[in-house]
């Protein structure tokens, strides 16, 4: 953790931000705390091969946002609204994908629906790097309809898109924070339920899919209990790969369990 991403806004008169502080964010503040993330931010080394396709294609691909805190920070200006349309290029569906990883799901989503537009968000640099390498040896560049952000989604999606802008929000396989005393950094919460409810059309769909049965179990009991959502389906995304992760997972003994809720 670096003091920039829990430092807060300076405002005109107020004290000393160098600590833990949120002051003036609309999705976080204002008090003075460090915020309870759902990420653990690893190391920044890259394998070479990534390096290089990082250093050939971020430009294109991750967009440069504003950073509350300085280019180490991982919350986006609340005051920055995203352009959709002009970022593509166009008008499409768009899927949002919180916590792309080293981009699996999106890399193969990205080429099968050349139709649709997909922004993810991610805070481990070398997973984009691993990314933006699948884009090259898949199509020999980067995709068009593919866009990344490194960023904190659980705070940017409060603020950076216009509601019901989103075809389908995806979370896949997000750390399941296994021991109970860090089960409150779990992203599917209530409060990220609302967040998601605000982004998704009115024929949207969230898809989400995990290897751990309690948070499963836990999945069900936030999303079924929030008065705006509905289970829709219970089978596989339709453009969910199988990872390498969720082989180990199922040779782990652990079943998959994927959830689909959409506007009640």
């Amino acid at each position: 953790m670096t003091a920039s991403d829990t430092a807060g806004f300076e405002t005109p008169g107020s004290p000393d931000t160098s600590g833990h502080y949120a002051l003036g964010h609309p999705a976080i503040g204002p008090r003075p705390l460090a915020r309870t993330r759902s990420f653990t931010r690893r190391g920044g080394r890259m394998p070479r091969t990534h390096q290089a396709a990082w250093d050939r294609h971020a430009e294109q691909v991750v967009l440069d946002v504003p950073l509350a805190h300085g280019d180490t920070s991982t919350v986006v200006d609340p005051a920055y609204r995203l352009d959709v349309e002009q970022v593509f290029g166009r008008r499409a569906p768009l899927v949002v994908e919180v916590g792309s990883g080293a981009g699996d799901a999106l890399v193969v989503a990205a080429t099968a629906r050349p139709d649709w537009d997909f922004l993810a968000f991610e805070v481990w640099r070398p997973g984009i790097g691993h990314a933006l390498a699948k884009m090259e040896q898949a199509t020999g560049g980067p995709l068009s309809n593919v866009r990344v952000v490194e960023a904190d989604a659980q705070v940017a999606l409060r603020t950076l898109l216009e509601p019901g802008s989103a075809h389908e929000v995806w979370t896949f396989f997000p750390d399941p924070w296994p021991k109970a005393r860090h089960h409150k950094r779990r992203i599917v919460s209530r409060d990220f339920a609302d967040t998601v409810l605000r982004l998704l059309a009115p024929d949207g769909v969230w898809r989400l899919a995990t290897d751990w049965q309690d948070y499963a179990e836990a999945m069900r009991q936030v999303l079924d209990a929030h008065e705006g959502l509905r289970l829709v389906s219970t089978d596989r995304a339709p453009l969910r790969p199988v990872t390498r992760f969720e082989r180990r997972g199922v040779e782990e003994g652990r079943s998959i369990t994927d959830l689909a809720y959409a506007r009640a």
